[in-house]
Protein backbone atom coordinates (compact mmCIF):
# COMPACT_ATOMS: atom_id res chain seq x y z
CA UNK A 1 0.00 0.00 0.00
CA UNK A 2 1.58 3.31 -1.17
CA UNK A 3 2.33 5.61 1.72
CA UNK A 4 0.27 8.93 1.86
CA UNK A 5 2.91 12.19 2.71
CA UNK A 6 0.25 14.94 3.01
CA UNK A 7 -3.02 15.13 5.00
CA UNK A 8 -5.82 14.61 2.69
CA UNK A 9 -3.95 13.48 -0.48
CA UNK A 10 -5.08 9.84 -0.03
CA UNK A 11 -9.01 10.82 1.44
CA UNK A 12 -9.67 13.78 -0.19
CA UNK A 13 -10.19 15.64 3.10
CA UNK A 14 -8.50 19.32 2.59
CA UNK A 15 -7.49 19.19 6.34
CA UNK A 16 -5.42 22.59 6.18
CA UNK A 17 -9.08 24.32 4.43
CA UNK A 18 -10.83 22.68 7.52
CA UNK A 19 -8.22 23.57 10.20
CA UNK A 20 -7.61 27.33 8.89
CA UNK A 21 -11.52 27.77 9.02
CA UNK A 22 -12.11 26.78 12.35
CA UNK A 23 -9.24 28.52 14.06
CA UNK A 24 -10.38 32.21 11.98
CA UNK A 25 -13.44 31.03 13.75
CA UNK A 26 -11.73 30.43 16.97
CA UNK A 27 -9.65 33.37 16.85
CA UNK A 28 -12.67 35.96 16.65
CA UNK A 29 -11.95 36.60 20.69
CA UNK A 30 -8.67 37.24 19.98
CA UNK A 31 -8.82 39.92 17.26
CA UNK A 32 -11.31 41.44 19.33
CA UNK A 33 -9.21 41.50 22.38
CA UNK A 34 -6.27 42.95 19.86
CA UNK A 35 -8.67 45.57 18.48
CA UNK A 36 -9.69 46.82 22.14
CA UNK A 37 -6.19 46.89 22.75
CA UNK A 38 -4.84 48.99 19.98
CA UNK A 39 -7.77 51.42 20.34
CA UNK A 40 -6.67 52.12 24.19
CA UNK A 41 -3.41 52.80 22.89
CA UNK A 42 -4.68 55.15 20.26
CA UNK A 43 -6.71 57.08 23.21
CA UNK A 44 -2.99 57.24 25.12
CA UNK A 45 -1.61 58.82 22.17
CA UNK A 46 -4.45 61.05 21.65
CA UNK A 47 -4.21 61.78 25.80
CA UNK A 48 -0.44 62.83 25.02
CA UNK A 49 -1.49 65.15 22.34
CA UNK A 50 -3.88 67.06 24.91
CA UNK A 51 -1.25 67.12 27.33
CA UNK A 52 1.40 68.99 25.36
CA UNK A 53 -1.11 71.18 24.46
CA UNK A 54 -2.32 71.81 27.87
CA UNK A 55 1.44 72.36 28.78
CA UNK A 56 2.55 74.73 26.25
CA UNK A 57 -0.49 76.68 27.54
CA UNK A 58 0.19 76.26 31.06
CA UNK A 59 3.89 77.94 29.89
CA UNK A 60 1.54 81.15 27.84
CA UNK A 61 -0.30 81.54 31.27
CA UNK A 62 2.65 81.56 33.82
CA UNK A 63 4.10 84.07 31.26
CA UNK A 64 0.99 86.12 31.96
CA UNK A 65 0.90 85.47 35.68
CA UNK A 66 2.19 88.55 38.47
CA UNK A 67 5.17 87.45 40.06
CA UNK A 68 5.04 86.94 43.63
CA UNK A 69 5.08 89.90 45.77
CA UNK A 70 4.51 92.02 42.78
CA UNK A 71 0.97 93.50 41.12
CA UNK A 72 -0.12 92.77 37.85
CA UNK A 73 0.79 96.40 37.12
CA UNK A 74 4.64 95.77 38.24
CA UNK A 75 5.04 92.47 36.55
CA UNK A 76 3.70 93.51 33.19
CA UNK A 77 4.67 97.02 32.91
CA UNK A 78 7.41 97.62 30.14
CA UNK A 79 9.02 101.19 28.90
CA UNK A 80 11.09 102.09 25.94
CA UNK A 81 13.63 105.08 26.34
CA UNK A 82 14.33 107.40 23.28
CA UNK A 83 16.99 109.62 22.95
CA UNK A 84 16.64 112.77 20.30
CA UNK A 85 20.11 112.19 19.39
CA UNK A 86 21.44 108.52 19.88
CA UNK A 87 24.94 109.28 19.45
CA UNK A 88 25.02 110.81 22.99
CA UNK A 89 23.68 107.76 24.33
CA UNK A 90 21.90 104.65 24.76
CA UNK A 91 18.80 103.74 26.81
CA UNK A 92 17.81 101.48 28.20
CA UNK A 93 14.68 100.37 30.64
CA UNK A 94 12.67 98.05 33.66
CA UNK A 95 9.55 97.76 34.91
CA UNK A 96 9.96 100.96 37.46
CA UNK A 97 10.07 103.13 34.90
CA UNK A 98 8.13 106.06 34.59
CA UNK A 99 6.74 107.95 31.30
CA UNK A 100 8.21 111.10 30.88
CA UNK A 101 10.31 114.04 29.02
CA UNK A 102 13.78 114.74 30.49
CA UNK A 103 16.56 117.23 29.02
CA UNK A 104 20.02 115.49 29.13
CA UNK A 105 23.33 117.53 28.33
CA UNK A 106 26.95 115.50 28.66
CA UNK A 107 29.66 117.82 29.17
CA UNK A 108 32.07 115.72 29.65
CA UNK A 109 32.36 111.97 29.50
CA UNK A 110 34.64 109.71 31.68
CA UNK A 111 37.89 108.79 31.18
CA UNK A 112 39.90 105.82 32.21
CA UNK A 113 43.27 105.77 34.05
CA UNK A 114 46.38 105.50 31.97
CA UNK A 115 49.88 104.16 33.46
CA UNK A 116 53.12 103.76 31.38
CA UNK A 117 56.07 102.17 32.71
CA UNK A 118 58.94 104.74 33.31
CA UNK A 119 61.80 102.30 31.84
CA UNK A 120 61.75 100.59 28.57
CA UNK A 121 63.65 98.45 27.22
CA UNK A 122 64.53 96.53 24.09
CA UNK A 123 62.43 93.41 22.79
CA UNK A 124 63.12 90.33 24.71
CA UNK A 125 65.34 92.08 27.47
CA UNK A 126 65.13 91.28 30.95
CA UNK A 127 62.90 93.81 32.91
CA UNK A 128 62.24 92.11 35.94
CA UNK A 129 65.43 91.62 38.95
CA UNK A 130 63.60 88.99 40.80
CA UNK A 131 66.97 88.76 42.96
CA UNK A 132 67.48 85.27 44.37
CA UNK A 133 63.19 84.92 44.51
CA UNK A 134 61.83 82.38 42.33
CA UNK A 135 58.54 84.65 41.87
CA UNK A 136 57.23 87.92 42.62
CA UNK A 137 54.16 89.39 42.63
CA UNK A 138 52.33 92.51 41.16
CA UNK A 139 48.71 94.12 42.82
CA UNK A 140 46.27 95.94 41.29
CA UNK A 141 43.96 97.04 43.85
CA UNK A 142 40.25 98.48 42.68
CA UNK A 143 38.65 100.30 46.05
CA UNK A 144 38.68 97.18 48.20
CA UNK A 145 39.27 94.73 45.90
CA UNK A 146 43.00 93.83 45.09
CA UNK A 147 43.82 91.02 42.43
CA UNK A 148 47.55 89.39 42.63
CA UNK A 149 49.38 88.59 39.45
CA UNK A 150 51.90 86.22 40.27
CA UNK A 151 55.29 86.12 38.15
CA UNK A 152 57.46 83.54 37.88
CA UNK A 153 61.69 83.63 37.44
CA UNK A 154 61.21 83.08 33.87
CA UNK A 155 58.72 85.13 32.94
CA UNK A 156 61.04 88.54 33.21
CA UNK A 157 60.33 89.99 29.69
CA UNK A 158 57.69 93.15 29.31
CA UNK A 159 55.99 90.76 26.79
CA UNK A 160 55.79 87.72 30.09
CA UNK A 161 54.33 90.79 32.23
CA UNK A 162 51.65 92.03 29.73
CA UNK A 163 50.65 88.80 29.41
CA UNK A 164 49.93 87.71 33.09
CA UNK A 165 48.28 90.77 32.98
CA UNK A 166 45.92 90.35 30.45
CA UNK A 167 45.29 86.47 31.41
CA UNK A 168 44.40 87.72 35.22
CA UNK A 169 42.39 90.35 34.55
CA UNK A 170 42.91 92.50 37.69
CA UNK A 171 41.15 96.03 36.10
CA UNK A 172 43.78 97.05 33.98
CA UNK A 173 44.26 96.09 30.25
CA UNK A 174 48.34 95.94 29.15
CA UNK A 175 50.02 96.98 25.77
CA UNK A 176 53.23 97.35 24.41
CA UNK A 177 54.16 100.01 22.37
CA UNK A 178 57.82 100.36 20.66
CA UNK A 179 59.58 103.82 20.14
CA UNK A 180 61.29 105.06 17.06
CA UNK A 181 64.27 103.39 18.62
CA UNK A 182 63.06 100.07 19.03
CA UNK A 183 62.55 100.62 22.43
CA UNK A 184 59.67 99.14 24.29
CA UNK A 185 57.12 100.34 26.63
CA UNK A 186 54.53 98.54 28.79
CA UNK A 187 51.00 100.90 29.18
CA UNK A 188 48.75 99.87 31.43
CA UNK A 189 44.66 101.00 30.89
CA UNK A 190 41.45 100.82 33.06
CA UNK A 191 39.06 98.16 31.50
CA UNK A 192 36.32 100.71 32.58
CA UNK A 193 36.54 104.60 33.16
CA UNK A 194 35.90 106.72 35.99
CA UNK A 195 37.06 107.28 39.45
CA UNK A 196 35.42 104.11 40.62
CA UNK A 197 37.11 102.23 38.54
CA UNK A 198 40.91 103.29 39.46
CA UNK A 199 43.56 101.09 40.33
CA UNK A 200 46.62 101.64 42.42
CA UNK A 201 49.86 99.55 41.69
CA UNK A 202 51.82 97.65 44.14
CA UNK A 203 53.47 94.20 45.20
CA UNK A 204 56.68 92.46 45.59
CA UNK A 205 58.08 92.87 41.81
CA UNK A 206 60.61 95.38 41.20
CA UNK A 207 61.46 96.58 37.84
CA UNK A 208 65.48 96.75 36.20
CA UNK A 209 66.72 100.38 36.15
CA UNK A 210 70.03 100.58 33.27
CA UNK A 211 71.67 103.70 34.62
CA UNK A 212 71.34 102.08 38.52
CA UNK A 213 71.31 98.08 37.68
CA UNK A 214 71.87 97.40 41.17
CA UNK A 215 68.69 99.90 42.66
CA UNK A 216 65.89 98.33 40.69
CA UNK A 217 62.86 100.16 40.74
CA UNK A 218 59.72 98.75 42.96
CA UNK A 219 56.17 97.88 41.34
CA UNK A 220 54.68 100.79 43.04
CA UNK A 221 57.29 103.21 42.03
CA UNK A 222 57.86 101.70 38.33
CA UNK A 223 54.71 103.23 37.01
CA UNK A 224 53.89 106.95 35.78
CA UNK A 225 50.16 108.03 36.02
CA UNK A 226 49.83 109.31 32.39
CA UNK A 227 46.26 109.94 32.68
CA UNK A 228 43.82 110.34 35.99
CA UNK A 229 40.34 108.82 36.00
CA UNK A 230 37.37 111.20 35.99
CA UNK A 231 33.63 111.29 36.12
CA UNK A 232 31.44 112.19 33.81
CA UNK A 233 29.53 115.52 33.70
CA UNK A 234 26.01 115.24 32.97
CA UNK A 235 23.05 117.66 33.49
CA UNK A 236 19.03 115.93 33.42
CA UNK A 237 16.86 118.52 33.90
CA UNK A 238 19.47 121.01 34.59
CA UNK A 239 20.01 119.35 37.43
CA UNK A 240 24.33 117.86 37.93
CA UNK A 241 23.88 114.12 38.22
CA UNK A 242 26.57 111.40 40.31
CA UNK A 243 27.87 109.32 37.63
CA UNK A 244 30.18 105.90 37.92
CA UNK A 245 32.22 106.13 34.55
CA UNK A 246 29.78 107.09 31.65
CA UNK A 247 26.75 104.68 33.22
CA UNK A 248 23.92 106.57 35.12
CA UNK A 249 21.75 104.18 36.62
CA UNK A 250 20.06 105.71 39.42
CA UNK A 251 19.31 109.37 38.03
CA UNK A 252 15.88 108.40 36.27
CA UNK A 253 13.42 105.86 37.71
CA UNK A 254 13.96 102.81 35.64
CA UNK A 255 16.30 103.81 33.20
CA UNK A 256 19.98 103.44 32.73
CA UNK A 257 22.08 105.94 30.77
CA UNK A 258 25.56 104.67 28.94
CA UNK A 259 26.97 108.04 27.85
CA UNK A 260 29.00 107.84 24.38
CA UNK A 261 30.08 111.51 23.60
CA UNK A 262 29.05 115.26 24.94
CA UNK A 263 25.80 117.32 23.71
CA UNK A 264 22.51 117.96 24.75
CA UNK A 265 19.55 115.97 23.49
CA UNK A 266 15.71 114.91 24.67
CA UNK A 267 15.36 111.89 26.25
CA UNK A 268 11.89 109.89 26.48
CA UNK A 269 10.59 107.64 27.97
CA UNK A 270 7.09 105.96 27.10
CA UNK A 271 5.07 102.77 27.73
CA UNK A 272 6.03 99.76 25.65
CA UNK A 273 3.04 96.77 25.44
CA UNK A 274 4.97 95.23 22.53
CA UNK A 275 6.38 92.38 24.97
CA UNK A 276 2.80 92.17 26.64
CA UNK A 277 1.29 91.65 22.79
CA UNK A 278 3.47 89.19 21.87
CA UNK A 279 2.61 87.24 25.32
CA UNK A 280 -0.72 87.39 25.18
CA UNK A 281 -0.52 86.50 21.01
CA UNK A 282 1.33 83.12 22.20
CA UNK A 283 -1.40 82.81 25.15
CA UNK A 284 -3.97 83.00 22.86
CA UNK A 285 -2.50 80.54 20.09
CA UNK A 286 -2.09 77.95 22.85
CA UNK A 287 -5.63 78.24 23.79
CA UNK A 288 -6.48 77.80 19.85
CA UNK A 289 -4.36 75.15 19.62
CA UNK A 290 -5.66 72.94 22.38
CA UNK A 291 -9.53 74.15 21.59
CA UNK A 292 -8.69 72.53 17.84
CA UNK A 293 -7.13 69.57 19.63
CA UNK A 294 -10.35 69.08 21.92
CA UNK A 295 -12.59 69.17 19.10
CA UNK A 296 -10.97 66.94 16.22
CA UNK A 297 -10.14 64.80 19.16
CA UNK A 298 -13.81 64.47 20.80
CA UNK A 299 -15.55 64.85 16.94
CA UNK A 300 -17.54 62.70 15.05
CA UNK A 301 -18.78 62.43 11.13
CA UNK A 302 -22.69 61.96 10.67
CA UNK A 303 -21.39 61.34 6.95
CA UNK A 304 -19.87 58.35 7.41
CA UNK A 305 -20.33 57.51 10.79
CA UNK A 306 -17.03 57.93 12.25
CA UNK A 307 -16.03 58.51 15.83
CA UNK A 308 -12.60 60.61 16.22
CA UNK A 309 -10.68 58.29 18.98
CA UNK A 310 -11.56 60.00 21.91
CA UNK A 311 -15.08 60.59 21.37
CA UNK A 312 -17.41 60.88 24.91
CA UNK A 313 -14.62 60.34 26.59
CA UNK A 314 -15.09 61.63 29.68
CA UNK A 315 -11.34 63.22 29.78
CA UNK A 316 -11.43 64.99 27.09
CA UNK A 317 -14.98 66.66 28.44
CA UNK A 318 -13.63 67.67 31.31
CA UNK A 319 -10.79 69.06 30.16
CA UNK A 320 -12.79 71.32 27.50
CA UNK A 321 -15.22 72.22 30.72
CA UNK A 322 -12.51 73.12 32.95
CA UNK A 323 -10.74 75.53 30.48
CA UNK A 324 -13.23 77.01 29.02
CA UNK A 325 -15.08 77.80 32.66
CA UNK A 326 -11.72 79.43 32.92
CA UNK A 327 -11.71 81.55 30.44
CA UNK A 328 -15.56 82.32 30.52
CA UNK A 329 -15.63 83.16 34.53
CA UNK A 330 -15.07 85.98 36.23
CA UNK A 331 -11.91 85.95 38.70
CA UNK A 332 -12.87 86.42 42.30
CA UNK A 333 -9.86 89.06 42.09
CA UNK A 334 -11.81 91.03 39.58
CA UNK A 335 -15.11 91.24 41.36
CA UNK A 336 -15.24 94.84 41.62
CA UNK A 337 -12.44 95.89 39.32
CA UNK A 338 -12.89 97.76 36.05
CA UNK A 339 -12.27 95.86 33.87
CA UNK A 340 -13.65 92.15 34.33
CA UNK A 341 -13.78 89.65 31.69
CA UNK A 342 -11.17 89.55 28.71
CA UNK A 343 -13.51 90.77 26.06
CA UNK A 344 -13.78 93.73 28.11
CA UNK A 345 -9.84 94.23 26.75
CA UNK A 346 -10.34 93.18 23.30
CA UNK A 347 -10.30 89.19 23.14
CA UNK A 348 -13.37 87.40 22.74
CA UNK A 349 -14.45 83.79 22.08
CA UNK A 350 -14.95 83.22 17.81
CA UNK A 351 -18.07 80.96 16.90
CA UNK A 352 -15.78 77.95 16.40
CA UNK A 353 -14.52 78.80 20.14
CA UNK A 354 -11.14 80.08 19.58
CA UNK A 355 -9.95 83.17 20.92
CA UNK A 356 -9.28 86.52 18.85
CA UNK A 357 -7.66 89.50 20.12
CA UNK A 358 -9.10 92.86 18.97
CA UNK A 359 -5.90 95.08 18.91
CA UNK A 360 -7.17 98.67 18.66
CA UNK A 361 -9.76 97.74 21.59
CA UNK A 362 -6.98 96.75 23.61
CA UNK A 363 -4.67 99.48 23.00
CA UNK A 364 -7.53 101.90 23.68
CA UNK A 365 -8.16 99.56 26.74
CA UNK A 366 -4.27 99.79 27.81
CA UNK A 367 -3.78 103.09 26.93
CA UNK A 368 -6.84 104.60 29.06
CA UNK A 369 -5.91 102.22 32.05
CA UNK A 370 -3.14 100.11 32.13
CA UNK A 371 -3.61 99.28 35.65
CA UNK A 372 -6.97 97.24 35.44
CA UNK A 373 -6.08 95.92 31.81
CA UNK A 374 -2.88 94.33 33.67
CA UNK A 375 -5.14 93.24 36.26
CA UNK A 376 -7.46 91.46 34.01
CA UNK A 377 -4.40 90.36 31.85
CA UNK A 378 -2.79 88.71 35.21
CA UNK A 379 -5.82 87.19 36.96
CA UNK A 380 -6.94 85.23 33.96
CA UNK A 381 -3.29 84.23 33.75
CA UNK A 382 -3.29 83.15 37.36
CA UNK A 383 -6.58 81.38 36.86
CA UNK A 384 -5.07 79.11 33.70
CA UNK A 385 -1.81 78.33 35.07
CA UNK A 386 -3.94 76.93 38.02
CA UNK A 387 -6.27 75.05 35.76
CA UNK A 388 -3.56 73.36 33.96
CA UNK A 389 -1.26 73.02 36.47
CA UNK A 390 -4.23 70.71 38.42
CA UNK A 391 -5.10 69.19 35.22
CA UNK A 392 -1.81 68.12 34.49
CA UNK A 393 -0.68 67.31 37.60
CA UNK A 394 0.46 63.56 38.76
CA UNK A 395 -3.37 62.77 40.33
CA UNK A 396 -4.98 65.07 37.32
CA UNK A 397 -7.73 63.66 35.41
CA UNK A 398 -4.78 62.87 31.98
CA UNK A 399 -2.45 61.08 34.14
CA UNK A 400 -5.52 59.30 35.78
CA UNK A 401 -6.73 58.33 32.45
CA UNK A 402 -3.60 57.52 31.49
CA UNK A 403 -2.85 55.34 34.23
CA UNK A 404 -6.25 53.35 33.92
CA UNK A 405 -5.55 52.51 30.27
CA UNK A 406 -2.49 51.29 30.18
CA UNK A 407 -3.70 48.99 33.60
CA UNK A 408 -6.37 47.57 31.16
CA UNK A 409 -3.71 47.41 28.02
CA UNK A 410 -1.34 45.37 30.49
CA UNK A 411 -4.48 43.04 31.60
CA UNK A 412 -5.55 42.69 27.96
CA UNK A 413 -1.93 41.80 26.94
CA UNK A 414 -1.74 38.97 29.61
CA UNK A 415 -5.10 37.78 28.26
CA UNK A 416 -4.20 37.58 24.94
CA UNK A 417 -0.97 35.89 25.79
CA UNK A 418 -2.95 33.24 27.24
CA UNK A 419 -5.27 32.88 24.61
CA UNK A 420 -2.71 32.54 21.91
CA UNK A 421 -1.26 29.78 23.76
CA UNK A 422 -4.66 28.30 24.03
CA UNK A 423 -5.43 28.57 20.37
CA UNK A 424 -1.93 26.87 20.03
CA UNK A 425 -3.76 23.53 21.43
CA UNK A 426 -6.67 23.83 19.99
CA UNK A 427 -4.86 24.53 16.67
CA UNK A 428 -2.75 21.48 17.47
CA UNK A 429 -5.92 19.18 18.62
CA UNK A 430 -7.71 20.05 15.03
CA UNK A 431 -4.60 18.83 13.23
CA UNK A 432 -4.53 16.22 15.17
CA UNK A 433 -8.11 14.85 15.01
CA UNK A 434 -8.44 15.77 10.98
CA UNK A 435 -4.97 13.74 10.24
CA UNK A 436 -6.21 10.41 12.18
CA UNK A 437 -9.67 11.14 9.82
CA UNK A 438 -8.02 11.75 6.48
CA UNK A 439 -5.61 8.52 8.00
CA UNK A 440 -8.69 6.03 8.52
CA UNK A 441 -10.30 7.10 5.47
CA UNK A 442 -7.33 6.85 3.23
CA UNK A 443 -7.04 3.69 4.87
CA UNK A 444 -10.58 1.95 3.91
CA UNK A 445 -10.25 3.50 0.23
CA UNK A 446 -7.44 1.57 -0.05
CA UNK A 447 -9.16 -1.49 1.55
CA UNK A 448 -12.57 -0.78 -0.19
CA UNK A 449 -9.68 -0.56 -3.47
CA UNK A 450 -8.38 -4.00 -2.73
CA UNK A 451 -11.87 -5.81 -1.75
CA UNK A 452 -13.05 -4.29 -5.46
CA UNK A 453 -9.93 -5.56 -7.36
CA UNK A 454 -11.05 -9.20 -5.48
CA UNK A 455 -14.62 -9.37 -6.30
CA UNK A 456 -13.82 -8.71 -9.35
CA UNK A 457 -11.45 -11.51 -9.95
CA UNK A 458 -13.38 -13.78 -8.47
CA UNK A 459 -16.04 -12.87 -10.86
CA UNK A 460 -13.93 -13.23 -13.99
CA UNK A 461 -12.54 -16.49 -12.54
CA UNK A 462 -16.31 -17.81 -11.99
CA UNK A 463 -17.16 -16.64 -15.56
CA UNK A 464 -14.59 -19.11 -17.22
Amino acid sequence: MATISSAGVGSGINVESLVSSLMSVEKQPLTKLQSRQSSYESKISALGTLKSALSTLQTAAKALTPATGSTATASLSAYKATLADSTIATATTTSSAVAGSYSLEVTALATSQRYALGKTFAAGDTALDFGTDSSRTLTFTKGSTTTTVTLESSQNTLAAVRDAINKAEPGVSASIVTDTSGKQNLLLTATSGGTANAVTIGGTATFIDAAAPGSPIAASSAFNQTLAASDAAVKIQGVSIATSGNSITNAIDGVNLELTKTGTTTLSVTRDNTDLKSKLDTFINAYNSLNTSLKNLGAYNASTKTAAVLNGDSTLRSIQSQVRNTIGSVPASLSGATFKTLSDIGIAFQTDGSLKIDSAKFDKAASANFSATAAVIGAFGSTMKTTTTNLLASNGVIASRTDGLNSSIKSMGNQIDAFETRLTMIEKTYRAKFTALDTSMTSMTTTSSYLSQQLSLLSSMASN
